[in-house]
């Protein structure tokens, strides 16, 4: 095979193909990138055997075939050479051959049989939304993954699909993010997938702002992500996650309404002192009040005050400090509302103008 692209044509999607590729891969050919000429396009492949990633770019092809490179070095090669450099590749007799300028590279190549096929799947779902509303559910709910937990299905986000609603719920048994918007494509049964942490992670570089529509499809198995010129699989988690809709607190008579910028200052800066075993922060209200205090091991302390829309009854409850800032982070509005029903129970946050699209619920912790 064999063909020339310029160096700014081929560094991004190279980039994003390599990005999933493992730096100890456990086969000798996970540790490359599967490269195909067809027609006037090279397609690029990458897998770890969970997820797979294909890039497509126009090329000028000279002969159509198919090799394999190692990710890492082809990758540092043309990332280190000029932006206005022309690539040429040719792989004959189990080399590859690049060239650009006054530079050559020899790269040894493994066959292309031996990449992992991909498996065909059967999708039962497909919708296509803009991605910057895809990117926005995903970064709003992501933060409460767990990070290797024995319970497996919680190191994972949980997509669910019912009537023209898309919902997206992540737990890691301490807390708790919610997100869904509307959609225009309707289905009459409810259907839900656990899709995996490092899937969701690789998706939420992959996504952007744009007005740009995504295609998403699922079957049993494995959720397929469709972007211009970028094809994105991945295995699914199989198991059950638990029952959001039960860990949702009801009923508390406690509302606060606070600016979501001064909230997320103040205890930032109380965090200063906090320590790294013991994060938690208490707060107390009262009426028009809320203070944050932080004492650490040392005896050191850090008190906070601002002013909240608070009339009731006072109340003192104590949370992790950083998973309050996780979700002040995550919530783009410039209010939120916060509801608690006493020292013991969680405490249900929201944006303050009722809609319900963003939920998160934090357990508290012992006084």
């Amino acid at each position: 095979m064999q063909f020339t692209v310029s160096q700014e044509t081929i560094a991004r999607p190279l980039q994003l193909v390599c990005s999933i590729v493992e730096r100890r891969a456990t086969l000798p050919i996970l540790s490359t990138i599967l490269l195909r000429t067809h027609g006037n396009q090279l397609s690029m492949t990458s897998t770890d055997m969970e997820l797979e990633m294909i890039a497509t770019l126009p090329v000028a092809v000279e002969q159509e075939g198919k090799t394999t490179v190692s990710a890492r070095k082809f990758l540092d090669i043309c990332r280190a050479l000029p932006s206005n450099a022309t690539i040429s590749f040719k792989a004959q007799d189990g080399k590859a051959i690049v060239r650009a300028g006054k530079s050559r590279f020899s790269l040894a190549t493994l066959p292309s049989e031996d990449f992992p096929d991909s498996e065909g799947a059967n999708y039962v779902d497909e919708i296509s939304l803009p991605q910057s509303a895809l990117k926005s559910l995903l970064d709003e709910t992501s933060f409460a993954m767990a990070s290797q937990d024995v319970r497996y299905y919680l190191n994972g986000l949980l997509l669910e699909r019912e009537e023209n609603i898309l919902r997206t719920v992540a737990t890691d048994g301490h807390r708790l993010a919610l997100g869904s918007l509307t959609t225009t494509n309707a289905i009459t049964e409810k259907s839900s997938i656990i899709i995996p942490r490092k899937a969701i992670m690789e998706l939420g570089r992959l996504l952007n702002d744009s007005a740009d529509n995504v295609t998403i499809a699922f079957s049993n198995q494995q959720i397929k992500v469709e972007l211009p010129d970028l094809h994105f699989t991945s295995k699914l988690i199989d198991g059950q996650f638990p029952n959001y809709e039960r860990v949702l607190p009801l009923g508390g008579d406690k509302e606060v309404i606070a600016d979501r910028d001064q909230l997320k200052q103040a205890l930032s800066r109380a965090a200063i002192l906090s320590s790294d075993k013991h994060r938690s922060v208490r707060i107390n209200l009262e009426s028009g009040l809320l203070k944050a205090t932080v004492i650490n091991q040392e005896q050191e302390s850090a008190e906070e005050e601002i002013s909240v829309e608070y009339i009731g009854a006072p109340l003192e409850i104590a949370f992790n400090n950083a998973y309050l800032l996780d979700l002040l982070n995550a919530i783009p509005d410039d209010k939120v509302k916060m509801v608690f029903s006493d020292e013991n129970s969680s405490a249900l946050i929201t944006p303050a103008d009722d809609k319900l699209e963003r939920q998160y619920v934090v357990m508290p912790m012992r006084l």
